[in-house]
Order: structure tokens, then sequence, then C-alpha cells
């Protein structure tokens, strides 16, 4: 069976009513037969039904044993580095996403969880930071937002000799394209805003376990800390999910379209996305994922703050927003708004320049996406014409 054909027959229907959508069980707490005696769900911190559907749908995506479903992709996150203890160390892509940065450097480092920043891309240097505090390996793949690929399998054979566990971050393939844990990881998480909700509508995380050891854990977490998804975003995300697999096809596709365009443009320096020949991780992309996904990143010639919120905000289609992965266009300038919280030279040290821009590929026609692209980077050109123009005016 097709994976697409498999995960909309994951989808339960409710065995009550018969009700092909499953329901939104809005409730705080259960009525018990006795007390400790109930239908398996006693207070909805703790459990809900339309949640527990969620989250057996997700680790079947996943091919993991166990799901949770959290208020945000940084309380899942959260909950992952809530598994360590004070002392243990984690060895993160130096490409980071900003608000996992935050998360780590200035909340978990008070604790005493030390952290180091690697090119994830590179196993020797990730060997070489490996030391006997060593706990997780934290991985993007792609990465946010110059789409670096790591080798999973690799990173897990890395991971596992040293007894520590790998976390991928799947955000940006999705299991429509990438599945982590049949690659060896231990844990993989979702910012399900993303993606997997797919229409910018939800705040939602996940985290899918390779054990069902791992999961009890996190399930542990999960309630004890109590940064649970409720039941109507749970239900939104799995409506988003019955047509993930459709719109991660056509995402892909668009995408392709869109970076080849800006890699002939002339004001464009680089442009970062897995699909192109020359991307330095295409080999392991094609590995290890069935498809490059929605996200194309580029930086301009005119490497200046400037030039990028010029570009930015000069898009039409390409809405200027935070976030990813929706039916509409977005665009983003990492350095001042998702990446912010990273120091610029750390930030620019991982490939982040100033005039890095990153797309977020919608489900437009491919044809509009690029010529509002093309006008956007027209207006571009003819700023930089009349900033030469008073330069050569003020020298005279």
């Amino acid at each position: 069976m097709y994976p697409s054909t498999k995960l909309i027959h994951s989808i339960p229907v409710d065995p009550l009513t018969g009700a092909i959508s499953v329901p939104i069980y809005q409730t705080s707490t259960f009525v018990q037969e006795a007390p400790g005696l109930n239908k398996g769900f006693d207070y909805a911190r703790s459990g809900n039904p339309t949640r527990q559907a969620l989250e057996n749908i997700v680790a079947e995506l996943e091919e993991g044993k166990t799901g949770s479903a959290f208020a945000s992709g940084l309380a899942a996150i959260d909950a992952v580095v809530k598994l360590l203890r004070t002392g243990d160390e984690i060895i993160a892509v130096d490409d980071i996403y900003g608000g996992a940065f935050r998360l780590f450097n200035t909340i978990y480092s008070k604790f005493g969880i030390t952290v180091k920043y690697v090119d994830t891309t590179d196993p020797a240097k990730v060997l070489d930071a490996i030391t006997a505090k060593t706990r997780l390996i934290w991985v993007e793949t792609p990465t946010n937002p110059t789409l670096k690929i790591s080798d999973i399998k690799v990173l897990a054979e890395l991971a596992h000799a040293t007894n520590a566990w790998l976390c991928v971050d799947n955000t940006f393939a999705t299991p429509a394209l990438q599945k982590p844990i049949t690659l060896g990881a231990d844990i993989v998480i979702h910012s399900a805003t993303k993606y997997l909700g797919g229409h910018s509508d939800l705040i939602a995380g996940l985290v899918i376990t390779g054990t069902e050891e791992l999961g009890r854990e996190i399930r542990y977490i999960q309630n004890a800390c109590g940064a649970i998804l409720g039941p109507f975003d749970s239900w939104l995300l799995i409506r988003g999910i019955e047509t993930l697999h459709l719109r991660m096809k056509q995402h892909c596709v668009t995408a392709l379209s869109v970076a080849k365009f800006l890699k002939e443009h002339p004001a464009v320096d680089k442009v970062y996305y897995p699909g192109l020949k020359d991307h330095p991780n295409g080999e392991t992309a094609r590995k290890q994922s069935k498809g490059n996904g929605g996200i194309v990143s580029f930086s301009l010639k005119d490497n200046t703050l400037d030039a990028a919120r010029d570009l930015v905000t000069s898009t039409r289609l390409f809405k200027l927003a935070e976030s990813l992965g929706g039916v509409k266009s977005l665009v983003s300038h990492p350095a001042t708004m998702t990446h912010k919280s990273i120091p610029a030279e750390q930030r620019k040290a991982a490939g982040v320049a100033d005039s890095l821009i990153r797309l977020s590929v919608g489900l437009e026609e491919e044809e509009d996406l690029i010529d509002d692209l093309s006008q956007a980077l027209a207006q571009l050109e003819v700023k930089e014409v009349r900033h030469f123009n008073q330069i050569a005016l003020t020298d005279q």
C-alpha cells in the first residue's frame, strides 16, 4: 500500500457514531464509574481522545513507536531537552533555528546543560566534538535557513556508539519525504505549525520516539509539565495531515522552479536548495529523502541588511511573515526575524548572511510566483542604479 493511501486510512472512523472525521472531544474531564475506574481517560491534560488519535497517526506516519502532541514546536523541543540532566552535553547543528538556540543558550544553560554547535554535515567534526558528557545530538536536516543536509544514518551510528540519542527535527522534510527513525534516529520532532498543519491556522509541536521506553519518558514529561495540544488544534492538525503527501508533491515541484529561476538571476549571489545540482549535500539528500521540500533560501550580491529589507517588502504574493509551510507563499529575513536571537558573528559563521532571504514556496502557480520575485528583484536593481548615480554626483 502506498504511504499516502495508508495515511488516509490510518485516520480512524469514530467507533461510537461512524463519523468519518475524528470528533473533537472538547472536554476538560471525564466521568468515572468508580475512583480510578474509567474508559481510558480521566483528565484532559493527561489524555484526550482527539489528541490521542493525532498522536497515534503521527507515530504511524513516522514509523515510530509513540507520538506526543504539544502546544508548540518549542514545547516539543523543551520536552526532549528535559530528558537530560545537569552536566549533560548537546551537540547541535550550527545552522540552527533561532528559537532552539535561544532555548538552549538562555534557559537550559542555567541548569548546567551545555551545547556545542557543529557543522553536522561533516561527521568527522561531530566525532571530534563528542565527549563522555555528550548525551544528545541535535540535527535539523534540511536546516533552517541554509538547507544543509546531514547524513541521518551516519550520525545515528555515531550517537549510539557513544551512548547518546540522535534527535532529528524533520519539520522541513516531513515524513512524506523523509523518515529519520527508519534511518536510526531515536527521536523526531516537528513544528507541526508548518507543513503538517499546512494552512497557517494553528500552533503545534510533535515528538515521535523510536522506542516505547523513550515514549513513556516523553509522555511523563508531557503530563507533568502540561504543555499539551488542545482538542480543537489536534483536530485541525489531523485535517491538515490528510493532504500532506499531495501538498508536499506540489511544494517540491514549484520550489525547484523558483530555485532555478533565482540561480540565473544577476542580482542573486547564492541559492540554497537541495534539488539543485550544485548543492554540496545533494547526494545525501537524494539518498535519504524522496524530495527536496518547499523552502528556498538565497542571498543577494548586495550583501546588506538594507537590500534584503527592500526585497522582502517589495514582493506581492510572497507575504512577509514568520513561519512557513502553508498554502500561501511567505518570505522572511532570518537575520532580523527567525534568527535574530543568534549573535551576528555566530549567525554569519553558520552561513546566515545579512542578505539571506528565506522563501516558503506555497501552492500558487509557479509562473505567478516567479513573476512576483522578478518584479521585486527588478525594483531592487532600480534602487541600486539610483544609489550608484547619487554617489557619482556626490563625487563630482
